[in-house]
């Protein structure tokens, strides 16, 4: 089975976007793999592209951050942090974190 983990590896796409990422995650769990922290390893890469993606909407490919200010960077991930998620029903974090604050009273 080594040999077909390989091959598999060596195949998949690793860019993980839109419906790629749920994809090779199913492919992966489909076959036996030989790192028992796979999943964690996964996440990590899925985040990180994820990452980028958000990030080149404000500063393309090969920007030197160098010349940005620490005040436009940190404008640029509050921005990124007060996004509206998905997973939390469209809500930005901090309005999921006072709802559940608020229902502990």
């Amino acid at each position: 089975m080594q040999i077909v983990d390989e091959k598999l590896r060596k195949g998949c796409c690793y860019t993980l976007r839109g419906t790629a990422g749920n994809r090779y995650k199913k492919l992966l769990m489909a076959a036996p793999y030989s790192n028992p922290h796979w999943e964690t390893i996964f996440f990590t890469v899925f985040i990180r592209y994820n990452t980028n993606g958000l990030l080149r909407q404000y500063f393309p490919k090969g920007t030197d951050l160098s010349v940005h200010s620490q005040t436009k960077l940190n404008a640029v991930a509050r921005q990124l942090n007060e996004r509206p998620r998905k997973t939390l029903e469209f809500e930005t974090p901090a309005e999921r974190f006072s709802a559940c604050v608020a229902s502990t009273g």
